[in-house]
């Protein structure tokens, strides 16, 4: 059975890809200003953060929200 999603912009992309490209834009230090969570301040790493996010569904929705309202 096809899971289709049309109202999901999200729909497709891995959470490393959302993360890299956060990174990417904004960079560790205005990231975790923005989110201020531990594996954003403190020795970031995308798999570090990987590893935080995928436990911590608060903190996966704060990440998905800013990618979803910044303009690429």
């Amino acid at each position: 059975m096809s899971t289709v999603q049309p109202n999901n912009p999200l729909h497709g992309l891995s959470l490393e890809t959302i993360l890299t490209r956060l990174v990417g834009h904004y960079g560790w230090d205005d990231l975790g200003e923005i989110i201020d969570i531990r594996c954003f301040n403190h020795e970031p790493s995308i798999k570090s953060s990987l590893k935080f996010l995928r436990k911590t569904p608060w903190a996966r929705q704060k990440v998905e929200d800013l990618y979803l309202a910044t303009e690429f």
